[in-house]
This record gives C-alpha cells, structure tokens and sequence, in this order.
C-alpha cells in the first residue's frame, strides 16, 4: 500500500507507546559513519542479545552476556515521550557520536507535512539543477528564500510547479533516501505525507558531508543558511531543545475537514556544543498552541536520550 492511500488510524489506537518501524540507512556526518535501525516493538520491551561460540573441540556452546554499552535508544526514547497525550512521531541523530533514536505513537502512520515540505521541494529543485549542470536562477532564489525563511506559499506553489508537483518530489526522494513520503495530490504540496523518520533522513541530507550526501556542497550550505534565518515569530518547534546554532522549518497546518491542527518541526539544534538533528511531526491538535506546545514538549525529551548516553 502506498502512502497516499494509507488510511489514518484512530486518535485513540495511535496513542499505544509502539515504537516506529523503518529501513535502516547509513550517513556520514562530521567524518562519522552512523547506522540507523529501527525496530517495531511494544514500547519499554528490552530483549537481550546472546552471541553463541562454539566451543573448541567440543562442539557445546556457551552464551555471552550483552555488552554494557549495547544502548536500546529507542527503548529509552519511548521511556522519554510515550506519556505525552497526542498522536506524534519523532526521530533524533547525535552527528558527534552517530547514534539515533525514534517514536512513534502509530508504528503505522503518515503525518500530512504542511510547510516543513519546503526543505524537500528547495532539495528537489536543487537536485534537479545539479543534474543540469546550473545554478539556480535568480527567481528561483527569491522564491526559495521567500520559502524557507518566510514560509511563503505563494513562493512554494511556484517551484512545486517548477520541479514537477509530486512526481519530481517523489524522484527526488528516491535518491535522498526518503523511502515512506509521497506527494500530495495536484497543487496539494501541504499534503504530502511522510514520516519522522524520513524527515531525519532529508536532514541527514542537508547537514550531511561529502560523498554521503547526494546534494553537493553549495547546495546543502545554501539550505542550511537559510533554514538558519527563518523569521523571529517561527522559531518555536525543535528549538526548544536548544536555541544555540539553531537552523529549523516548521509546518502548521489546520484541517478543514476536522478542524484539528498538523503541526510539526524539523531541524538542527546545538546543546552543550553537541549538535543534534530532530525530526517531530504531529497531527489531530485541537489548536495551533496546543500542537507546538506537545512538538516542543516532545523535542525537550528527545534530546537528552542521546545526550545523556556515552555509548
């Protein structure tokens, strides 16, 4: 089934602590090499690992005991957010120490992205310019930093339009590693569904490095700065984790079919000099304060897992 057409469970089903089901990638960020598995399994479940040796000559086996920095992050990220009230996912990535960890209320739910989409649309466009051998065109640079730091709609229509609508997305996505977004239908950009863990792995993308990278060089700093200036009045989200080297895009959407409010936020953020990337998207808010408080709520504990762990 695809993720367009995937329909949304009930608000009440998708608060089960269930930690979030995804296909293990690998990045290189700060000269790191991170690989990041994802697990399907009830929230707070700890299963220890036991190697099995054969013994010399004998032929018996023996069990070793789980090494003691073996760190079930998602087990203590489900710890951190499970008993917040809200359907939310959220995915977090320590660039120092390469180490990871995700959430989801709903293993099996796609959130509607609303504005942080812009990164993803700025990132197809620019893929698209690197496979043409060009710089962005002066226009394009007024719509995409309109965009970004201003959340401009008018702006994101036009280079929706530039980059194809869905299926330049989608093309874009195969190749940033994004395995479960999918384009909203038509004009829909807001639309596009996707995941936490998706949303780490575009910023993977942005604030990557070298070879890991499928954006070149310019094209990720351009991103970044602008993603570093965004308006004063939007800087709320994942900054609450960490003000300091802040770069971030939101989304807020109200459904006029519900009533109810998508609010989500993306983005890098910097504690105690350890920079983190953190992804939270939520859904089904009964206003616009109540989903930033529950995504700033969530992106407060998130952090610490990683930080506070030395392994």
């Amino acid at each position: 089934m695809s993720p367009r057409s995937r329909r949304r469970r009930s608000a009440a089903s998708r608060r089960r602590p269930l930690l979030y089901a995804a296909v293990a990638s690998t990045v290189l960020l700060s000269g790191t090499a991170a690989t990041t598995v994802y697990v399907k399994a009830q929230a707070h479940d700890a299963t220890a690992l036991v190697s099995q040796t054969s013994a010399a000559e004998g032929g018996s086996s023996v069990s070793s005991s789980p090494s003691p920095s073996a760190v079930d992050r998602d087990a203590l990220l489900a710890e951190a957010v499970g008993g917040l009230d809200g359907a939310f996912s959220v995915a977090v990535f320590d660039v120092s120490a390469g180490t990871s960890a995700t959430y989801a209320t709903d293993a099996g739910a796609t959130y509607d992205t609303a504005s942080i989409v812009k990164v993803d649309v700025l990132a197809a466009l620019l893929l698209q310019a690197q496979d043409d051998g060009r710089s962005l065109t002066g226009q394009e640079k007024t719509y995409a930093a309109a965009m970004i730091r201003n959340s401009d709609n008018s702006a994101t229509t036009a280079l929706w339009d530039t980059i194809g609508q869905a299926d330049g997305l989608d093309a874009a996505n195969e190749r940033l590693g994004l395995t479960g977004t999918s384009g909203g239908d038509g004009p829909l950009w807001g639309l596009t569904q996707t995941t936490a863990a998706d949303q780490l792995a575009l910023l993977q993308q942005v604030f990557g490095t070298g070879d890991d990278s499928v954006l070149d060089a310019d094209s990720r700093a351009y991103v970044q700065g602008l993603m570093e200036n965004v308006e004063s009045d939007q800087r709320w989200g994942v900054s609450a984790a960490g003000a300091d080297g802040l770069a971030l895009k939101n989304g807020w959407l109200r459904r006029s079919t519900t009533e109810l409010w998508d609010i989500n936020s993306i983005g890098r953020v910097t504690v105690d000099g350890k920079r983190y990337l953190i992804a939270v998207v939520s859904d089904g808010n009964a206003t616009k304060d109540a989903g930033i408080e529950l995504v700033e709520a969530v992106a407060k504990a998130a952090v610490p897992v990683l930080s506070d762990d030395d392994a």
